[in-house]
């Protein structure tokens, strides 16, 4: 019996035309909920911080009551932007231009010199961004047409026992690749890659590079090596396993991809949180936050290293091979690739393009 075709992937214009680029900000990263980091930056009211999301600029600000509202960071008198950076508050924000002034969730308050009545009521208040937040992680939607727990699907049910929204950041660190930010999605999304570009990953995770990386159970977890059982350097660790998951979840790897931006790796006691920032066709930048349980920091051994370089190495060698996809998909030869059988999950990535852009 003959094996099915290979699969083409998405064209050379998805990787590198600014025009196909332009229209992903405004289907996809405008009106899809994108991941901005870990929610717990704004704790303090008055908290807030200004995110580039796809050059949009937004600024997402904790209340005094403890909510959040997001704004497009645009001052509704003359357009001038109104805050820069992260940082606390205190009163209203003000417009550095002419002084109009905003409530944190986005009424406007004081116009210098000009009557409240004459104020048109369009520009009464800031631009709204809809914010929301799970799992302890924080997400905005600049066209807010779609709930977040919809946009998520199955994926809370499938980690659930994680305690995601108690854990602590203990290391950020932020990679500039030069790479469209679907070569890093399809990359995350399949281990054909794996026995050639991570033999330190390979030999903590043998069933990475078996057959190719086909055939691996994402929804109950990758097995580790024998006597392994989280991902360091030695496959083990003195922290303790997250409280309240079941037995596979302690001794099994699981990761979730959340489409447009978010790649989330679980292990037993430590979670890695990926937010991708696209930049232009061939650039994205890409945040790594390195969560823990609150009650293994706490402890006055806690070291995080062993996790966070072994994560390092993985991590620089992916955006190393998607560099040299990203280079190499430049040459006018190139029109688009093939997904091999055991790529089937990077090949959903043609499947959501499709259904926000179409088939051009």
């Amino acid at each position: 019996m003959a094996e099915r075709p290979l699969e083409v992937s998405l064209p050379r214009a998805a990787y590198w035309d600014a025009a196909f680029f332009a229209r992903e900000q405004r289907a996809i990263f405008w009106d899809q909920w994108f991941y901005a980091g870990r929610a717990n930056r704004l704790s303090e009211p008055g908290a807030f911080a200004v995110l580039d999301i796809d050059g949009e600029s937004v600024i997402v600000v904790r209340d005094r009551d403890g909510s959040l509202h997001g704004h497009i960071n645009l001052c509704r008198h003359r357009g001038s932007r109104l805050l820069c950076g992260e940082g606390v508050q205190r009163g209203a924000i003000r417009c550095p231009y002419h002084g109009w002034s905003y409530a944190l969730d986005g009424t406007l308050v004081a116009t210098p010199f000009v009557e409240d009545e004459d104020v048109p009521a369009a520009a009464r208040r800031l631009y709204p961004v809809a914010v929301d937040t799970w799992g302890g992680f924080l997400f905005v939607n600049i066209n807010g047409k779609r709930s977040l727990l919809d946009q998520l699907g199955a994926v809370p049910k499938r980690i659930a026992r994680y305690p995601l929204a108690d854990l602590t950041t203990v290391r950020s660190i932020v990679y500039d690749v030069d790479a469209n930010w679907k070569v890093i999605l399809e990359n995350y999304n399949e281990c054909y890659h794996c026995a050639g570009v991570h033999p330190e990953l390979c030999r903590v995770v043998p069933a990475f590079k078996r057959h190719g990386g086909a055939e691996l159970d994402w929804e109950r977890g990758i097995p580790h090596r024998e006597g392994a059982w989280t991902f360091t350097f030695s496959g083990t660790t003195s922290r303790e396993p997250f409280p309240g998951l079941d037995d596979d979840e302690r001794r099994r790897h699981k990761g979730e991809l959340i489409y447009p931006n978010f790649m989330l790796s679980l292990s037993a006691e430590h979670v890695a949180a990926f937010s991708l920032w696209p930049k232009s066709p061939s650039k994205t930048v890409v945040q790594c936050d390195f969560l823990f349980h609150p009650s293994e920091v706490a402890k006055p051994d806690f070291d995080p290293s062993d996790a966070i370089d072994f994560w390092d190495l993985v991590n620089r060698q992916d955006w190393g091979i998607c560099a040299s996809v990203q280079s190499g998909m430049s040459s006018q030869r190139f029109e688009s690739g093939f997904y091999a059988p055991m790529e089937d999950y990077s090949l959903d990535i043609r499947r959501y393009i499709q259904e926000r852009l179409g088939d051009a």
